[in-house]
């Protein structure tokens, strides 16, 4: 006896994701990230401040010290 095998609508929606996620790798050369949450520049975030704080500093500093020595 032949068994025909049918095709169940988990299966149809496997095949559907892996395609679309084969599809996103191939054109953005590594896989996308759809569900990750939004960070809100709003909350408060000691690592992005500390980080824009260092990249003004030096031009922070060097301004100081032209204040400093021209009392």
């Amino acid at each position: 006896m032949k068994s025909k095998f049918k095709i169940t609508r988990a299966d149809y929606l496997k095949a559907m994701r892996k395609a679309r996620r084969d599809e996103e790798i191939r054109e953005h050369l590594h896989p996308v990230n759809i569900n990750r949450v939004h960070k809100s520049k709003k909350v408060y975030n000691r690592k992005r401040n500390k980080a824009d704080l260092n990249k003004d500093l030096p031009y922070f500093l060097a301004l100081s010290k032209l204040q400093v020595y021209s009392f």
